[in-house]
């Protein structure tokens, strides 16, 4: 994973470049990319993987995993904190469902978690007939951050339509989130990795990726009044998202704006100061509090997965898991999984 997990990036200070399988070009998205990455390149069938703006659900999309951020509390944490998950990332809806059945146990070490629930995991795969009169809200402008490349924009489409065909009424969705909102959480991340990276010793300091580094002390000169403002855009975020759903039973989008980008990059901007212009779509449903997937819906002309994000009401983690299992049976055929390089 990247430096403080803040970055969409296989970069680190701490080890080599970690690449996407499909192109060793492209990097495996982040923060969780080596999770990413190895369940793309078949090192083991379950992985795991953190999130609080898009850090399960962007690798996965980048590398053509499936992946669910399930709903706050739903898998205990610790440290926990606002809008930040943890959740399982695996080739298949099936071994992430059998892996939320050990991840979803009770840990009294997470004073967010949810009362433990007796959840019929095992009941993720409901068939197509699930998808029958469901009201599907589709999002393909977030609102803030990034537009939606064509070649995304296609292949949710493509999604969309098929869900139309298995019997849901998928329609049109307003844009809910504001740059305001996103820049307001980026710059109180800024203030949060700032006060941490000043209590390291100077040694250690110096080892921090100079982009995250250049991206925390931007926030050197915040007085009290822009930190609370910025904080608070995490309230109307939430607020947002809760109203613009509350129509839809479920909602799907671009898991992102792009397909992978430089495996060099640590962002796709490549500025520290507009470091999370990809995560509009992903962002939100952490503030909600909502249970969020990325699977795989398709393939740019270079090869390069697209991912569909698939999100449900608060709590509503198993029918997540229901509606995405529907649409692995509908998507189209699969291409073979990356194999290793020549030796």
């Amino acid at each position: 994973m990247p430096d403080f997990g803040m970055l969409s990036s296989g970069l680190s200070s701490f080890h080599a470049l970690t690449r996407n399988p499909w192109d060793l070009d492209k990097g495996p998205g982040g923060s969780s990319a080596g999770a990413g990455a190895a369940a793309a390149a078949g090192y083991g069938p379950l992985h795991l993987g953190t999130d609080i703006g898009g850090s399960l659900r962007l690798p996965a999309g980048w590398c053509g995993i499936f992946s669910l951020k399930p709903s706050l509390g739903r898998v205990p944490i610790d440290p926990p904190t606002m809008g930040r998950a943890a959740g399982p990332m695996t080739r298949s809806v099936a071994d992430s469902a059998l892996l939320m059945r050990v991840l979803s146990r009770p840990d009294a070490r997470d004073t967010m978690s949810l009362p433990p629930q007796d959840i019929a995991w095992e009941r993720f795969d409901a068939g197509v007939e699930k998808l029958r009169g469901l009201r599907i809200g589709l999002l393909m402008d977030a609102g803030c951050g990034l537009p939606v490349e064509t070649e995304v924009r296609e292949a949710v489409e493509r999604a969309a339509l098929l869900l139309e065909r298995a019997g849901a009424v998928v329609e049109p969705m307003a844009p809910f989130m504001t740059q305001a909102m996103l820049d307001g959480m980026d710059r109180f991340w800024r203030m949060r990795s700032y006060v941490d990276m000043a209590g390291l010793p100077a040694e250690r300091r110096a080892r921090v990726l100079p982009y995250i580094q250049a991206w925390a002390d931007s926030a050197a000169g915040m007085g009290g009044a822009e930190v609370y403002l910025a904080y608070h855009q995490f309230h109307l975020t939430r607020v947002a998202t809760v109203r613009a759903c509350g129509a839809y039973d479920y909602v799907v989008s671009p898991t992102a704006p792009m397909p992978a980008f430089d495996a060099a990059l640590p962002s796709p901007t490549n500025d520290p100061l507009h470091p999370l212009e990809h995560i509009g779509f992903t962002v939100p449903f952490n503030m909600s509090e909502q249970p969020a997937a990325s699977i795989n819906c398709g393939y740019t002309r270079a090869g390069l997965p697209v991912g569909l994000q698939i999100a449900g009401p608060r709590f509503d983690d198993l029918g997540v898991l229901q509606v995405a299992r529907a649409f692995e049976l509908i998507r189209d055929p699969q291409r073979p999984w990356p194999e290793p390089p020549p030796a």
